[in-house]
């Protein structure tokens, strides 16, 4: 079990580190801002069996 994943910003494409609260339970979705570009993307995080899966969506979709 990680509490980082790297990800790709779906504007600018550069790749990201964000942390994964497990704590904070099996649906999570929030937005945050791109390390490289700025512009925020919708974040949604599903953990099924200590295994996160991430989706970015730009946030002006």
């Amino acid at each position: 079990m990680h509490d980082t994943s790297v990800v790709q910003c779906p504007y600018c494409g550069e790749r990201n580190e964000i942390y994964i609260d497990f704590s904070g339970g099996q649906t999570q979705s929030y937005v945050e801002d791109c390390q490289v570009c700025c512009r925020p993307w919708q974040v949604r995080i599903v953990i099924h069996n200590n295994e996160p899966e991430i989706k970015l969506a730009r946030s002006d979709e």
